[in-house]
C-alpha cells in the first residue's frame, strides 16, 4: 500500500524514520484544549508505546488502532509505533483522539500523504473492524477548531447532525477508517455535513394546567417564576400537588431560541446525552435528580470534569423533590451556581467551568411526617424534631430562592369540580409576552440580562420606577421582615416581573407587595 504521495523517510543509523504531526483535540469542561498527535515509527522490534499524560481510554486507544489499520492491511508488527500527545503536560480523556492516531501513523509508514491532512482536526472513535464511532463534545471541539484556525474538520457519520451546527468550517463525515484514507489519498472525497435545520419545540408529555384543580396561588407563582426565570421553592404537606405543578412549568415556558439551544447542546454532548439522531437540543430540559445524588453529581466534578444536573438543566427546569432529604454538602454546593449563573470545577491538573443558569424549583415538607399545618391531618412531630429537619435548608440557600410557596391540600369539593382550569397554552402566551419585553430593554441597552431574575441592583433601580409607595412599602418590608441585601434585590427583580405580565411600565406598589408576599414564607414556616 505504498504511496506516490509520500516523500521519502530520513533515517538514522541506517534505519528508516517516518514523522508525523496530526490535529486533534481535548475536552477540559466546555473548552477544547488543542492536541498534536506527534506519530514516529522505525523499522525494529515491534512495540507501541503512548506518551503525554493519556487516561485509560486513551491508552487503550493502540488496541482499537492497531485492530483497525490490520483490517486495511496495514500490519504494526514491523513497526516500533511512539505516539506523543502534545502537549504533554495535559492530561487527555476518551476515545476521540483514535482517529487522528490512526491517520498519523498511516502519514508516518507512508500511506497517507501529510498534505492530505494538514489543517484538518480528526475526531472519532474506532472500532476493532475499524468503523468510526460518535464521539461526545463535536460541537465545542469543531468550534475550538475554528478558533485556531483550521479549515477542515472529519467526524463520524453519527456526528453529523451536530457538526452542521458550526458554520465556517468544511467539516466532512466518514463511516470507517478506510474512507478516510481515500479521501486523504484524494481518491474519493468524504460527504460534508449539512447545515442542521433547527426547529424549536415546545415541551411535550408534562401535562397541562388546565388538569389542575384549585391551587390559584401556586399557579400564580409558577407563572411569575417561568415569566422572570425566578427561583420556586413550594412548601406544604404530601398530596397538595408540589411535585406536580413543578413538572407543569416546562408547559408554560416559550421554546428555545437558537443562541439557547447551541449552548445547552453543547453541555449535553460533552456530558454524552446528546441524541445523534437529533443533534441540536430543541426542547428546554427538565432534570429531576434522586434525593440520594452526591455533591459531583449535583454541580459536576470528576478528575476530568464532566457537567452535573445544575449545569444540565441550563435554560431549563432543575426541580429538587423533598428538598431536605438531599446531602447538605449537595445543597450547599448549589449557593454559588445559583447566584452567578455558572459552575467552576477546579482539579489538580484541570481547571472547567459550565454554565448553570436553570431555574431552580424545590418542593419540601414542613416536617418529617409531613402534616404541620394540615387542616385534617395531626402532625406527629414535636417542636425540635421540626426544627432539626427544617435546619437542612441554610439560610444562605434559601436566601437565593426567590418565591417561596405554600401550597395546602386541595378540598375534595374542588377536586371533583368540573370547571377546568387556565390552559398552559394561554399561560405561556403571557409569560411570553413578559419575556419578550425583558428582552427588549437589554436590546434597548438599559439592561445587560435578558430576564429579570439575571439583573444586577443598579439596573434594577434604573428600570424599575418606584413611585414613593412603593418605595415606602419596600423599606417596610426590609425592615420588618429583615431581608438581606441579596433578598431585597430579589423582592425588586420578582416585583419587575410582576409588572411585566401586568404589561406596567413601572412597578407599583401592589406589584412590590405581591414580590413580598412570597418571601413571607422566608420567616414562616421555615423560621
Amino acid at each position: 500500500m505504498s504511496s506516490a504521495f509520500a516523500s521519502p523517510p530520513a533515517t538514522i543509523c541506517g534505519k528508516p524514520l517516518g514523522l508525523a504531526s496530526v490535529h486533534a483535540s481535548a475536552l477540559v469542561g466546555l473548552t477544547a484544549t488543542p492536541v498534536s498527535v506527534e506519530v514516529c515509527c522505525t523499522r525494529g522490534p515491534a512495540f507501541f508505546q503512548l506518551v503525554g499524560l493519556a487516561e485509560a481510554a486513551v491508552r487503550e486507544a493502540r488496541v482499537r488502532v492497531a485492530s483497525a489499520l490490520g483490517r486495511l492491511g496495514v500490519l504494526l508488527d514491523e513497526y516500533a509505533v511512539t505516539v506523543n500527545l502534545a502537549p504533554a503536560d495535559q492530561k487527555k480523556g476518551g476515545a476521540a483522539l483514535d482517529l487522528a492516531i490512526a491517520v498519523g501513523i498511516l502519514v508516518a509508514i507512508g500511506e497517507a500523504p501529510s498534505e492530505g491532512v494538514a489543517s484538518t482536526l480528526f475526531l472519532g472513535e474506532l472500532s476493532l473492524d475499524g468503523y468510526l464511532r460518535p464521539v461526545r463534545g463535536v460541537l465545542p471541539q469543531l468550534k475550538g477548531a475554528l478558533a485556531i484556525g483550521l479549515a477542515r474538520a472529519v467526524v463520524p457519520e453519527r456526528n453529523a447532525l451536530e457538526a452542521g451546527s458550526v458554520q465556517g468550517l468544511d467539516v466532512r463525515v466518514a463511516g470507517a477508517l478506510d474512507q478516510v484514507l481515500e479521501h486523504a489519498r484524494g481518491r474519493r472525497a468524504l460527504g460534508r455535513a449539512v447545515a442542521t435545520p433547527y426547529e424549536p419545540r415546545l415541551a411535550s408529555g408534562f401535562g397541562d394546567l388546565a388538569d389542575v384543580r384549585g391551587q390559584a396561588t401556586a399557579k400564580r407563582a409558577l407563572e411569575v417564576c417561568a415569566a422572570g426565570a425566578h427561583n420556586l421553592l413550594m412548601i406544604g404537606p404530601p398530596g397538595g400537588g408540589k411535585t406536580l405543578l413543578a413538572r407543569l412549568l416546562p408547559s408554560i415556558l416559550p421554546p428555545l431560541s437558537y443562541a439557547e439551544a447551541i449552548e445547552t447542546t453543547e453541555i449535553h454532548s460533552v456530558a454524552g446525552l446528546l441524541d445523534p439522531d437529533e443533534g441540536v437540543v430543541r426542547t428546554r430540559p427538565f432534570r429531576a435528580p434522586h434525593h440520594s445524588v452526591s455533591a459531583a453529581g449535583l454541580v459536576g466534578g470528576g478528575e476530568l470534569p464532566r457537567p452535573g444536573e445544575v449545569s444540565l438543566a441550563h435554560h431549563g427546569v432543575l426541580f429538587l423533590d423533598e428538598l431536605a432529604e438531599f446531602q447538605r454538602s449537595a445543597l450547599e454546593a448549589l449557593r454559588q451556581p445559583l447566584e452567578d449563573g455558572r459552575i467552576s470545577i477546579v482539579r489538580a491538573r484541570a481547571r472547567a467551568w459550565f454554565p448553570a443558569r436553570p431555574i431552580f424549583v424545590a418542593a419540601v415538607n414542613p416536617c418529617p411526617c409531613g402534616y404541620w399545618g394540615h387542616p385534617r391531618r395531626r402532625c406527629v412531630c414535636n417542636t425540635p424534631a421540626r426544627r432539626r429537619y427544617l435546619s437542612r435548608l441554610s439560610g444562605p440557600l434559601l436566601d437565593r430562592i426567590d418565591l417561596h410557596v405554600a401550597v395546602a391540600p386541595v378540598e375534595v369539593r374542588t377536586l371533583c369540580g368540573e370547571s377546568r382550569a387556565e390552559p398552559s397554552e394561554r399561560v405561556r402566551a403571557r409569560v411570553a409576552e413578559a419575556r419578550r419585553i425583558q428582552l427588549s430593554r437589554r436590546t434597548a441597552g438599559l439592561v445587560n440580562a435578558a430576564q429579570n431574575a439575571t439583573l444586577e441592583l443598579a439596573e434594577l433601580e434604573r428600570v424599575t420606577g418606584l413611585d414613593k409607595n412603593a418605595k415606602q412599602l419596600v423599606a417596610q418590608a426590609v425592615e420588618r421582615l429583615g431581608l438581606s441585601a441579596r433578598a431585597y434585590a430579589r423582592v425588586l427583580r420578582v416585583a419587575r416581573t410582576i409588572a411585566d405580565l401586568d404589561g406596567a411600565d413601572r412597578v407599583a406598589a401592589s406589584h412590590i407587595a405581591e414580590a413580598v408576599q412570597a418571601r413571607l414564607l422566608d420567616r414562616q414556616p421555615l423560621r
